[in-house]
């Protein structure tokens, strides 16, 4: 998913540096299910994954380099609800929240190499799967230039979001330290879009027991409270405890953990497909944990995350909207258009009396719940089908 950026911004500067980096793919956001059928077993394109208590051994395990859709479909593992796709240590694509019965995909191009499908609780966690051939090397047609430009945008998107956070925690890391409650409130508010936006990128990296992602973003559902260390272990004192009391060594914790950050995505580059599942990642993560109030049980700020989660998106379906309109421009312009009115529906709930700019959670009912449930579906349904549709051009 360490460059030196100033210690300290103000709330005028993060502002106006989101307004910035929300422009980098050209999202029209002020002008911008996972559900399959089995695949057929001889298509050399397919890798078709079952989970099971046991496992998830892909089938077969061998494939040549190039676009591949990997089918997973759970079959009636309880405990086991994932499967992701390591090139080493880092998570290159994944399918989460698969309940026995459902199904989902994603597609990635793959050059030569050993990858590992790794389904976290099964009885035999993780499988080799084995790509051969010659590098993928992809012909500069109209479409296939467009998605390279995309993907280098990308880049940039998600540095910039990263530096932004880094200006943004280490302001937190500062306000823990004085002595205002609400000052420090309002900092962690300030703060957390800019990791909502970017999080499947800090997701991708583990490393052995090491999972950056957790030590930054991990919940109580995740661990127990006394084991938090990251934003929701600085937002349970701030919120539940209403108290300053301990959480500068978090807010430092916090700090070093975003450096690392910063550190590894800084010069990462990206394949079209890895934005489209992305994209995808982050619609689940407001379906599974912002629509139901999980995230911010505290702060009661999920609305912000939220609306992080669908920015970054946006913007990784803004990067690739052009190339992809050459592709596919119905399809372009139907996850266009889900796109704004999923926008236009969270505007709806915007507050100018809260640091976090919308309303807090507690304000929704049933109907605006539902609402929310089915306007990220209609964006999420076929936006799930684009990594397809890029993988191969």
């Amino acid at each position: 998913m360490t460059v030196t950026v100033p210690r300290a911004a103000s709330a005028v500067a993060l502002v106006a540096a989101a307004a910035l980096t929300l422009s980098a793919c050209s999202s029209d956001k002020k002008s911008t299910s996972t559900s399959s059928s089995a695949p057929a077993a001889s298509d050399p394109h397919t890798v078709t994954i079952t989970i099971t208590a046991d496992g998830c051994a892909p089938t077969p395990t061998t494939y040549n380099a190039g676009g591949l859709t990997f089918k997973v479909t759970n079959k009636d593992a309880t405990a086991v609800s994932e499967v992701e796709l390591l090139s080493g240590e880092r998570i290159v694509g994944e399918k989460e929240n698969l309940p026995p019965g459902l199904s989902g995909s994603f597609a990635l191009s793959l050059n030569p190499g050993e990858y590992t499908v790794y389904c976290p609780g099964a009885k035999t966690e993780k499988n080799t799967i084995k790509i051969t051939g010659t590098a993928v090397s992809t012909a500069a047609n109209d479409s296939s230039a467009l998605l390279a430009q995309g993907t280098t945008e990308y880049a940039n998107y998600v540095n910039t979001q990263v530096a932004a956070l880094l200006s943004a925690v280490q302001a937190l890391d500062a306000a823990l330290k004085g002595s205002d409650l609400t000052d420090a409130q309002n900092a962690y508010k300030k703060a957390r879009v800019f990791y909502e936006r970017i999080e499947p990128v800090a997701e991708s990296f583990t490393n052995g027991d090491d999972n950056l992602d957790a030590d930054i973003d991990a919940r109580a559902d995740d661990v127990p409270v006394d084991q938090l260390t990251g934003f929701h272990r600085i937002e349970y004192g701030l919120f539940a405890q209403n108290s300053l009391t301990g959480l500068a060594t978090f807010g430092d914790g916090l700090v070093t953990n975003v450096q690392k950050l910063q550190t590894l995505t800084k010069d990462l580059k990206y394949q079209p497909a890895e934005l489209a599942n992305g994209a995808v990642e982050l619609l689940d993560e407001v379906a599974k944990s912002k629509i139901t109030g999980e995230e911010e049980r505290y702060s009661h700020i999920d609305l912000l995350d939220f609306s992080g989660n669908v920015e970054g998106a946006e913007q990784a379906f803004a990067c690739l909207q052009p190339g992809l309109a050459k592709i596919d421009a119905a399809l372009s312009n139907e996850v266009a258009t889900a796109f704004t009115a999923l926008d236009a529906l969270l505007d709806k709930y915007r507050s100018t009396t809260d640091a976090s700019g919308y309303q807090l959670y507690g304000t929704l009912n049933d109907a605006d719940r539902t609402a929310f449930s089915q306007a990220v579906q209609a964006v999420s349904e076929p936006l799930s089908t684009v990594a397809g549709k890029v993988v191969g051009s």
